[in-house]
Formats: structure tokens, sequence, C-alpha cells
């Protein structure tokens, strides 16, 4: 504004300046603070951009872990509440949707599994994955989407689209994850609902085949698999694969690419922000970075249950 009335009325520095009781210097720094603060917008916004065009929900906390290194390059460092205020400004915050829809059917005749993994301490990658299936809309049809994640980095190892509810889905997801598994001789656990695909012959045969314990969830509650719960969570809402358009093979490339931007791009606050590949290298408990966040907000037990829920 003050440089608007300076060139269209033709007023000088000085004369301004004396009028504000300010110094020449001090208008000439303040001008420069706004122009430094216009490109350090403009700057923050096109990486933010660049990042949500490969993870397109990724949330503002992970958003700020992953701009430090790229903003660092630019001699710029900001702070995660001018990031948070940034992108409420520009309409940039993430929403999010929280919905359960059934997509097993635990009421069946076949042999349920005790869940072993309860009391357990994951401290390395393929000791325990974690198996779900999940709907996705595709115009006006739903569509299946069966995973398995590896519960210590979040790496999903086995996926499978298909369009019924079939245990063929899980156990071409099964198959996937075997073929990827680099531990072979190190035990492993499987961990699912107790829906009829996992607790079919065939899915079970696979598992004993290949030496894989198998551990179900007590009562159908989701918190007693929250991570798979919450993977499907992370698909469906920061990549925007919950409604979708055209045809069943370009969804499936859709989904392969989603896959791998999730695996090699997105950080994990319950894995010390590592993406799911980096810590897939790791062994030993990760630091979890969330367990603070609603401290002041929630009761203990809600916090509790947003931790499980909400860990990834």
């Amino acid at each position: 504004m003050t440089q608007l009335i300076v060139e269209e009325q033709g007023i000088s520095v000085k004369t301004l300046c004396s009028l504000f009781g300010k110094s020449r210097n001090a208008w000439y720094d303040s001008r420069n603070r706004i122009e430094k603060g216009v490109l350090i917008r403009d700057i923050v916004l096109q990486e933010v951009h660049a990042i949500r065009t490969e993870l397109p929900g990724v949330g503002t906390r992970k958003l700020h872990f992953m701009l430090s290194d790229i903003l660092q390059t630019h001699g710029i460092s900001i702070g995660r509440d001018y990031l948070f205020d940034l992108l409420a400004a520009t309409g940039l915050l993430v929403t999010r949707r929280r919905r359960r829809v059934i997509t097993t059917d635990s009421n069946h005749w076949m042999r349920r599994y005790d869940n072993l993994v309860a009391s357990q301490i994951i401290t390395r990658p393929e000791q325990v994955w974690v198996s779900d299936i999940t709907y996705l809309r595709l115009n006006s049809n739903f569509v299946y989407l069966s995973l398995i994640t590896d519960a210590y980095s979040r790496q999903i190892m086995g996926y499978h689209l298909q369009n019924d509810l079939s245990a063929e889905g899980c156990l071409k997801a099964l198959k996937m994850a075997i073929a990827k598994r680099t531990t072979s001789k190190m035990p492993l656990m499987h961990h699912s609902d107790r829906g009829s695909q996992y607790c079919s012959k065939a899915y079970v045969e696979e598992l004993n085949q290949a030496a894989i314990a198998i551990s179900m969830t007590k009562n159908g509650d989701p918190y007693e698999n929250a991570i798979a719960e919450r993977i499907n969570g992370i698909l469906k809402t920061e990549f925007d694969l919950e409604r979708n358009t055209g045809t069943f093979e370009q969804l499936k490339y859709k989904l392969i690419r989603t896959i791998t931007a999730y695996n090699t791009l997105r950080p994990h606050a319950s894995c010390n922000y590592l993406t799911p590949q980096q810590a897939h290298q790791r062994n030993g408990l990760l630091n979890k970075q969330w367990k603070n966040y609603n401290k002041d907000k929630w009761k203990q037990k809600q916090i509790q249950q947003e931790q499980l829920l909400y860990s990834s």
C-alpha cells in the first residue's frame, strides 16, 4: 500500500517517512521484509504442491518434517505453526472422514485362531504381518483391496484388487508378500480379523506351508487390528483412493503408483519419521513422534485409543 502511494501520488520516500516519524532505512527494511515474506510463502507453497503431487493427503506435521531439508537449500526455516497457518489461509489443510464398512464375514463355521500378538513387542521387520480388506468406489460400484502390511515398518508387502470379496484376493496378496519376504528363517506371525477369507482352507494352508504362525482378533474389535485399519485410512484419505472413476485397469495402475509412493515417500510418525522402505531396513524399537500431541485435549482413555488407531 505504501509503495502504491509513493508511486501514484509522487510523494518522496523521505517526505512519507517524516509524516510517520520513520527513517528511510526503516521503510526500506519493512518493504524488504514484506517481499521476503511473500517469497518464502511462494516457495513453501510450491514445495507443498510438489510433495502432494505424489502424496495428495499427507498431513501438516509430516509435511513440516518433509519440507525441512528442502527449505534449507533455499536458506529458509519455518515453524510448524507457520505451516499450519499458511495451509489454513490457503485452504490446504487436510480434513479427515472416519468411517468403517464391514468387508469380512466372521459368522462362519471355520476354525478361528487366538490373538497371538496382543502382548508382542515388535522389534524387527517381518516379525508380524497384519492383513485386512477394504472397499474402494469405482464409478457406481465397489471393488475390494486386500493388503498385507508389516507391523514394524508399515511397509505394504502384498496387495490385490478384485471385484468381489472372495478369498482369492487375500490369497494373492499373501503370495505376493511371501515372495517379497527377506527373512524367511526368522519367526513370523500373520494377524487378521476372523473373516471367512482368512479362515479358508487355501489361505490357512498357504500360511502353514510358509511356516507362518496364525493370529486373529478376539472379537472383531478394530482396535485389535489398528495398524491394518490405519493403513486403509491412509490410502483412502491421503492418496484419494476412496472414490475413483475410469476403468478397473486404470484403478489398478493408480494403485501401483499409490503403494509405491506410500512405501518409498511417506514418513511415519510411529517409525521416527522414516518411510516404510527405510524402516524395513532397521531393527530395534523405533522412536514414536506422536505420543504427546493430544495430551491436553483428551482424557487418558481417549488418548490411548487415538494413539492405537492413528499411530502411523
